[in-house]
């Protein structure tokens, strides 16, 4: 029963087996479970000192990624994955617990939640049957709720968008979630909600980054997003860290699910402030051959790109450090004759080639579209064609060019000789139609025109002439 609010939607309702119906580990994922936000407990295996009483507040979490603080007056020891009935205004929720222990301590403090505070409600008992079932009949409900309330929002002409509901364990109150550019007056929106699910409603405004934590999604890289799967803390994205890592300033590609700048740009901003301190500001150099203007920096291998204003096209890769002793010289008034040394030159190791093929283009997309070759049609006789035709056109197929009319003309040639032998067919054919009992085979005209003349000593018969 761990994954009681799992996203999947699928809920903890127990199978004929008695295992969840989530993702049927029985609470034992080797990750921490499948709820959102995980935090990985290093104290679970750890014995408290003599004397000392475990900490008596718990984590429970709730849909998504809500997650509230609650202190165990029961008394009775609760573990990661229990569904528990705890205090809610009005009457009472049903969440999962999430989180014990000593650790329960540090998080109070990193959210800056006062232990000792009276605020904090309290932990009733472990959920029964009826509560479970209550609470996965509150859970079907959520999705015909959203719908119809976006459906009133619409028609009220409201600039908001509803984008989850979260239905209370006992039914009794349902909180929605919505995101607005402006300030939105709600006060007849709550009146026609109540009205149609008889429910207390409670309206919260939340922002982009909140809704895509919320919500979940596939990011660009192809993995879960990170606001939904383990970051906690929403820090502030400008384009500087775009500029920093030298990235293209296009929007779409810059921009989250959310549409605000990727909260992944920060990750690797660091590395890249401390490699740009040993890189000079990119200015024109000054050789003897001209005027060097900067074209691009590789920044982790030390290298900037120069071009000449008479070659813009041949890009020359020079060392920073080279960079800087050019500065030292055009401030003093001297002019270096090259951009880079001869022995500097081959030390710049070249860049790698990945070691795989590009195969695309190689296969053209429209190879398919071309049209089918028609068959040609055979002739009514089928095989009956005389040999002088068969013969004049393969042998028109395999001469060479040159003698292409030679052949053209001998097969005329036997063309003629050869329609008395066509007429006496046709007449054949049509004695068969008449008389089908006496009909020959066909070919046997060619047949014994292709037959080879026997020898004298091949059973003593001379050939016919």
């Amino acid at each position: 029963m761990a994954c009681g609010g799992c996203s999947s939607g699928r809920g903890c309702s127990t199978t004929t087996s008695g295992s969840p119906a989530g993702c049927r580990n029985n609470g034992s994922c080797g990750t921490g479970g499948c709820n959102k936000l995980n935090v990985f407990d290093w104290l679970a295996n750890m014995e408290l000192p003599a004397g000392q009483q475990p900490f008596d507040c718990v984590e429970i979490r709730f849909k998504n990624s809500r997650k509230e603080f609650f202190r165990n007056h029961s008394g009775g020891s609760l573990a990661v994955g229990d569904v528990v009935a705890v205090e809610a205004s009005p009457g009472h929720d049903i969440g999962t617990v999430s989180l014990t222990g000593e650790l329960v301590r540090l998080q109070m403090k990193r959210r800056n939640v006062p232990v000792a505070s009276p605020e904090i409600k309290k932990v009733y008992r472990k959920a029964r049957q009826a509560d479970v079932d209550k609470w996965i009949e509150a859970q079907q409900q959520e999705q015909q709720t959203m719908i119809k309330s976006r459906q009133i929002a619409s028609g009220l002409n409201l600039q908001m968008k509803i984008s989850d509901v979260e239905v209370q364990g006992d039914k009794t109150k349902a909180i929605f979630y919505y995101t607005a550019e402006e300030r939105v007056d709600f006060r007849e929106l709550i009146k026609k909600l109540a009205e149609e699910f008889r429910v207390r409603i409670e309206m919260r405004q939340i922002g982009a980054r909140q809704e895509a934590g919320r919500l979940g999604g596939i990011g660009s890289c192809g993995r879960e997003l990170c606001c939904s799967s383990w970051l906690t803390d929403f820090r502030s994205v400008t384009t500087g860290a775009a500029r920093y890592q030298q990235l293209s300033l296009n929007p779409l590609k810059l921009a989250g699910q959310c549409g605000k700048l990727k909260c992944c740009l920060n990750y690797e901003l660091d590395a890249y402030v401390d490699a740009l301190k040993d890189i000079p500001e990119t200015t024109e150099l000054e050789t003897v051959k001209g005027k060097a203007r900067h074209q691009k920096t590789d920044i982790f291998r030390r290298l900037m790109f120069y071009t000449f204003f008479d070659e813009p096209d041949n890009f020359i890769p020079v060392p920073a450090k080279r960079v800087h002793e050019i500065i030292e010289m055009n401030k003093r008034g001297e002019k270096p004759e090259t951009l880079v040394e001869k022995a500097a030159a081959t030390e710049i190791a070249p860049r790698k080639e990945p070691d795989y093929e590009n195969v695309v283009g190689q296969d053209s997309l429209t190879r398919f579209d071309s049209q089918k070759k028609k068959k040609r049609k055979k002739g009514r006789g089928g095989n009956n064609k005389p040999q002088g035709q068969q013969q004049g056109g393969q042998q028109a197929q395999q001469g060479n060019k040159g003698g292409q009319q030679q052949q053209q003309k001998g097969g005329q040639q036997q063309n003629r000789q050869n329609q008395p032998n066509k007429q006496q067919g046709q007449g054949n054919r049509n004695n068969n139609r008449r008389n089908p009992q006496n009909k020959p085979k066909q070919n046997d005209h060619l047949r014994q025109q292709r037959r080879p003349p026997q020898s004298p000593n091949q059973g003593g018969n001379t050939p016919k002439q």
